[in-house]
């Protein structure tokens, strides 16, 4: 009982093999508590005496045979099946550590073995470096010296041998103990070393000199010691190989290295010295030479260049910004590559006349029934196969008016025009006009009378008029052939098949497949999904998906082909149709593609392109005078514009839009496009329009949301059009509203002044008689003194007796006053008329 009074206030712990130690911990608001920690001791086992590490691979036959011996002693559960395995396991494993520790072994020395012979060559290689140097200082020191001693030589003068040596030793001093005479030997004396006075420490004034430890001093830096400025890296490379050449005994000058230098027409002083491999120092200082004062970051032209890069020595070569289109392969086809192509076909002709409804019958499809109003207002390319198995590519162009430019292209690339003529409208504007097109472009034609179903179609006249544009049918004893077709009823197309194929096969068309692709653009648009996509008509070679290519000003790569069917394609061969996709922008209708190798050089011509287009149009306003901007301003005075916005969904009808809208106007009124592109309308479109007052037109296009809360915000208007017609039409009328009205003048008589009289307050009034017409109130009136007019007005006041009248009939006296004028006399002819303003239109 008193044992355990006695531990009761000891603290809970192990008995022993602890180590205990006291942690205070500290709680909130100053409270703490003492915890007492005890650390367990880890148990060691030491071996017995006399036990080596050799007994280990016995231990485990050891342990088995106790096993079995003893089978008491094994772990209950355990069969000796079970005890057999686990011996061999742990048998096994035994035997997989001895062979890890011998190749750990063998690794740890081969790699011992590599670091020392590392270190070795290393060393070495050290050695050799610091014993060449040190035969070079030696060298240089043995030079040195020798050239010491013979200039030594050279100064020491001739000595006396049978001269008493004693003469030289310093004379005895004097007995008497009185100082010397100064002899000529005194400047021999032994000057004090300056590195042994180096060496001694030196104390300023103050005291200690620890402080100025570190400090840069004047004479430090003038000395080249202690912080001095060291060496650059390129002046100890230039010392080197000073040094170099010096031992190897070359002493001459370095033969120049005559370099092949590009200079493009534009360059800077530092860039023409970094292609020369010249100090910008000594460029800069020939230019100086040359009158032409210009640092080096001063740009120069490539005459100037030529002239430093001539007086350095090197050989000029010059280059153009233009030379970035030589990297567009100019490749030419050799004869046994060629292939037959499939002939294309463009259908030409006026509007209305049934180009459209004619290349359906041919596909057997209904495309006018998509075009707006009936009319074809973009260009469509399509493929058909003939019953005899030909392919034919067909071009479908617009008829209408202001579709020029679009004709124009699609006879550019061309092999057959068919020209379409309707037999009961016969030959139109727009018929002569594709006749142009087609002999400009050097292609046959066949022509092909449609609407021969009309009843008032007259194929014999159509004939005869194409005879006054030279066009002689085979008919009329001519060459080209005509063919009478009916598009609404099918008759005549398999004729009209037969001869295409016909005449394709006289032109032997022909090209080659194996080659980089190059094809013009028919047509591009901005497609809402897809991006910038253009229409392509591949020419020459193939072009596959995955080409870099660059068509005018913009690039890209093929990211997708569909052909005139609407389907995937991996590539497109000659006289195949496609649409492109992967553009970074939206080409030019017309603009011709071409495959390049990589993605650099096509962004490099892109680029090229668009600043040399930046650049005309630059100096298109930039080559005027100031008299010349001062009359066109004086000239544009009384020229009334009317601003207007295009958007369009394709490139085409763009372009043909601001070419119909430059035509509309005259000398008083003309339209000015703001902006013209491709896509829908946007809200830079409304800014941009709300700036200039200007309304926006979208052809077959729409704004978009935040496009037309803007407009309806700020007040403009935005039109939509989908027929060309309707939308030149509103634009004529609009700008006829600008125009000023005519003035039609109508006489009405003459009054003669009788007398004159005079009136307080009302001031002079005359008295008249109506020899010729009437006399109006609202009417204007001249007055004329002998027969010439001194005054035009309006009249103030017009009296019969004393009663205010509208008007007073011939034969009749009256009385009139004129506003703000009195000057009149009696026998001067009063001369009434009215004015009628007339609108005019464009």
């Amino acid at each position: 009982m008193s044992d355990n009074d006695n531990n009761s206030g000891k603290p809970l712990g192990l008995r022993s093999g602890g180590d205990r130690s006291h942690v205070r911990q500290s709680f909130s608001h100053g409270r703490t508590k003492s915890v007492v920690v005890e650390k367990k001791r880890k148990r060691i086992v030491v071996p017995k005496p006399g036990a080596t590490t050799s007994a280990a691979p016995g231990a485990v036959s050891a342990a088995a045979n106790r096993a079995n011996a003893a089978p008491s002693k094994r772990p209950a559960g355990i069969t000796d099946t079970e005890m057999e395995r686990r011996l061999a396991a742990l048998k096994a494993a035994k035997e997989r550590e001895v062979v890890e520790a011998a190749k750990r072994d063998a690794d740890s020395r081969k790699r011992e073995e590599e670091r020392e012979e590392r270190r070795a060559e290393k060393d070495a290689k050290e050695r050799e470096i610091v014993e060449r140097e040190v035969r070079a200082n030696a060298k240089l020191e043995e030079e040195k010296r020798a050239a010491e001693e013979a200039k030594a030589a050279k100064e020491k003068p001739v000595v006396d041998v049978t001269a008493d040596p004693a003469a030289d030793a310093p004379p005895p001093p004097p007995e008497d103990g009185s100082r010397p005479a100064p002899t000529r030997q005194a400047p021999a004396k032994k000057l004090p070393d300056r590195r042994e006075d180096a060496k001694k420490p030196t104390r300023a004034k103050g005291g200690d000199d620890r402080r100025r430890t570190g400090k840069l001093t004047i004479n430090q830096a003038l000395s080249g010691r202690e912080g001095g400025r060291q060496r650059s890296m390129a002046a100890m490379k230039r010392a080197q190989e000073r040094e170099r050449r010096k031992m190897m005994g070359d002493t001459g000058e370095r033969e120049k290295v005559v370099r092949d230098v590009q200079v493009p027409e534009a360059i800077t002083v530092q860039e023409l010295a970094n292609r020369m491999a010249e100090r910008v120092a000594a460029v800069v200082k020939t230019l100086m030479q040359n009158g032409i004062m210009a640092t080096q970051n001063q740009t120069i032209d490539a005459d100037t260049a030529e002239l430093v890069v001539e007086e350095f020595g090197h050989k000029v070569v010059r280059v153009s910004d233009a030379d970035v289109e030589d990297a567009i392969a100019q490749v030419q086809d050799e004869t046994v590559d060629l292939l037959p192509r499939a002939p294309v076909i463009t259908i030409m002709g006026h509007v209305d006349h049934g180009k459209t409804s004619l290349l359906d019958a041919l596909r057997k499809t209904n495309v006018v029934s998509g075009e707006a109003g009936g009319i074809t207002q973009h260009i469509g390319a399509y493929q058909i196969v003939t019953e005899s198995g030909t392919l034919l590519t067909f071009l479908d162009t617009p008829g209408h008016a202001a579709f020029t430019s679009m004709r124009a292209r699609g006879a550019q690339v061309t092999d057959i025009v068919i020209l379409v003529v309707a037999a009961d409208d016969s030959v139109m504007p727009q018929t002569i006009e594709a006749i142009a097109h087609a002999k400009a472009a050097g292609v046959p034609m066949i022509v092909a009378i449609n609407k021969i179903d009309r009843p008032g179609a007259d194929v014999n006249k159509v004939r005869t008029e194409l005879l006054q544009h030279e066009v002689v049918v085979e008919q009329m004893s001519g060459d080209v052939l005509d063919v009478e077709v009916s598009a609404l009823t099918g008759q005549g197309l398999d004729t009209l098949l037969d001869n295409i194929v016909l005449q394709a096969e006289l032109l032997e068309l022909k090209a080659n497949p194996n080659r980089a692709a190059e094809g013009a653009v028919i047509e591009a648009q901005l497609d809402t999904g897809r991006g910038p996509v253009a229409t392509v008509l591949v020419q020459k070679g193939t072009l596959k998906k995955g080409d870099i290519f660059v068509v005018g000003e913009q690039w890209g790569r093929v990211r997708a082909l569909v052909d005139d069917q609407g389907a995937r394609t991996e590539e497109a061969g000659p006289s195949t149709p496609v649409e492109v996709l992967g553009l970074n922008g939206t080409p030019e209708a017309g603009d011709v593609l071409n495959v390049v190798a990589d993605e650099a050089t096509a962004r490099e011509i892109a680029d090229y392109r668009a600043q040399l287009a930046k650049d005309k149009k630059a100096a298109a306003g930039a080559g005027a005078t100031l008299d010349q901007l001062l009359a066109k301003a004086k000239a544009d005075q009384n020229v009334s514009e009317l601003p207007i916005l295009v958007k369009s969904d394709v490139q085409g009808s763009a372009e043909a839009i601001v070419q119909a809208m430059g035509k509309v106007g005259n000398d008083e009124v003309k339209v000015r496009i703001l902006h013209s592109g491709v896509g829908a309308i946007t809200e830079s479109d409304v800014t941009l329009a709300e700036a200039s007052g200007a309304p926006i037109i979208g052809f077959n296009v729409r704004a978009n949301a935040s496009a037309r809360a803007a407009a309806r915000q700020k007040g403009v208007e935005i039109r939509y059009y989908s027929i060309i017609y309707d939308l030149v039409d509103d634009v004529k009328q609009a700008a006829s509203g600008l125009l000023s009205a005519e003035i039609k003048e109508t006489f009405i008589g003459y009054a003669l002044i009788k007398e004159v009289f005079k009136i307080t307050g009302a001031g002079k009034i005359a008295g008249c008689t109506i020899t010729e017409g009437q006399a109006r109130r609202a009417a204007g009136v001249r007055l004329l003194r002998d027969s010439i007019v001194i005054h035009e007005g309006k009249l103030k006041t017009l009296k019969r007796f004393k009663d205010e009248v509208k008007e007073v009939q011939g034969g009749q006296e009256c009385g009139m006053a004129f506003e703000n004028y009195e000057d009149i006399r009696e026998g001067d002819v009063i001369e009434i008329f009215e004015t009628e303003e007339i609108e005019r239109t464009l």
